[in-house]
């Protein structure tokens, strides 16, 4: 029964967090956090003149590195950090998987998978979870794209290659870049994220 318990109060309390809705604010905008080049970066400091995009990332959901029946997410960051850049949009991937913090999520594993991956974009720890709690980030990935005031104009997946019953390839996140840079508006501005549910730490009252 106590595992029951604290499996139910584990999941009641994630499924409490907010949810972070088109036109809402940016939380914990000078919440800094290391990055793997040892850099100290916040949301502040990571915008650019026209905005900000935040992808919550891991080292080890398939969905991310990918697996024998989907082919990566990550594959994708480089093409889209460069057009973000190109049009003038900071970009940050940040990982919240404090559950797997001592193990393939740790710091070191991070720099190593960095490395590996020939990351050039920032790639930054998110101890305790902290800023995937305030944004209510369900998934790796998940994507949440804001303005040059840090207000949401973007959140979801980066495509929907993750449907089979797809009848078009919709290209969110690129789309949303491309149109924003224009000034405009995201067609869609929301899409339902997928990917590996974030590990999170959430500790059970005592009795």
């Amino acid at each position: 029964m106590k595992l029951l318990f604290s499996t139910a109060f584990i999941v009641f309390t994630i499924s409490t967090w907010a949810q972070l809705r088109v036109k809402d604010k940016a939380p914990m905008q000078q919440v800094d956090m290391k990055s793997v080049n040892g850099s100290i970066y916040n949301l502040n400091n990571l915008k650019k003149d026209k905005g900000l995009i935040v992808i919550f990332s891991c080292n080890s959901c398939p969905f991310v590195v990918g697996s024998d029946d989907f082919p990566g997410w990550e594959k994708q960051y480089d093409s889209l950090y460069n057009e973000a850049l190109a049009n003038d949009i900071g970009f940050v991937l940040v990982n919240s998987n404090e559950g797997k913090r001592s193990q393939a999520d740790s710091y070191e594993e991070m720099v190593k998978h960095a490395k590996e991956q020939n990351y050039t974009m920032p790639y930054v720890v998110d101890e305790q979870a902290a800023l995937a709690n305030a944004f209510g980030a369900k998934t790796t990935p998940h994507v949440y794209f804001f303005d040059q005031t840090l207000t949401l104009i973007y959140t979801g997946s980066i495509d929907n290659s993750w449907d089979k019953g797809r009848k078009s390839d919709q290209s969110y996140l690129f789309n949303a870049i491309k149109a924003h840079g224009k000034g405009k508006k995201i067609k869609p501005n929301t899409s339902e994220p997928k990917g590996c549910g974030i590990k999170r730490v959430v500790t059970p009252p005592k009795n």
